[in-house]
């Protein structure tokens, strides 16, 4: 890249890349008009208007959308009972991250 110098193994990549550089967003959301730098970050926004929820929960069925991936992870550990945040002062477990600032 021409403007930071990061090396990058694919000339589509780098195309990408520079878009970060210019703030160029050639994707632009037909319901909305948003726009976006690349295209799976499009389709990802365009599940808003669609209602699609790719991710589903093993367990029962619970539907996330397009950056509920994380979200849907957190959702599980309702049905196996995780908490991978613990207080160091007291032990008690949380299912986020937050839950245990807050606490």
């Amino acid at each position: 890249c021409a403007s930071c110098g990061k090396s990058l193994a694919h000339h589509a990549a780098l195309l990408r890349h520079q878009r970060l550089h210019t703030g160029e967003r050639p994707f632009q959301c037909p319901a909305c008009g948003k726009s976006f730098n690349e295209k799976s970050n499009l389709n990802k926004h365009y599940r808003i208007h669609t209602g699609e929820r790719p991710y589903r929960c093993p367990a029962c069925g619970k539907g996330f959308s397009f950056n509920e991936k994380s979200n849907l992870n957190k959702h599980y550990r309702i049905h196996t009972g995780e908490r991978p945040y613990r207080c160091p002062a007291c032990g008690k477990g949380f299912v986020q991250k937050h839950h245990l600032q807050k606490h």
